[in-house]
């Protein structure tokens, strides 16, 4: 490979990588949380069997909506603002946003569901 393809290649290559840990803290600092445990509490509270999650394995479920661009929503279920404090809330108890959300309160911990929102903020 000619010099400057290379060369053209690796910053690429680079810039890539950037642009994943710049979403990854952004969506740290707005939520407050971890995106790698908030990867692992997703798995811990079977979201997969129920929602699409890109960047998780095995999510492919339809039973939910889809999570995919999840952070470049306006709002959630149409109800309330996409916010990362609305997040934690719907991932709590999603009934206390809309009533008649077919989804369960899973018991996620504060933290838990800092971190998942986390994650899911960077599902652009």
């Amino acid at each position: 490979m000619p010099r400057p393809l290379l060369a053209v290649v690796v910053v690429l290559a680079a810039l890539a990588g950037c642009r994943d840990t710049s979403v990854e803290e952004m969506a740290a600092a707005k939520t407050g949380g971890d995106v790698a445990r908030g990867r692992t509490a997703i798995g811990k509270y079977g979201c997969a069997g129920c929602h699409t999650i890109p960047g998780i394995d095995n999510a492919v479920a339809t039973v939910g909506p889809t999570l995919e661009r999840i952070a470049s929503r306006s709002t959630l279920r149409g109800k309330v603002p996409n916010t990362p404090e609305n997040i934690m809330k719907w991932l709590q108890n999603p009934q206390q946003i809309d009533p008649k959300s077919p989804m369960p309160a899973m018991g996620v911990t504060d933290t838990d569901a800092r971190d998942i929102a986390a994650f899911l903020y960077t599902l652009r």
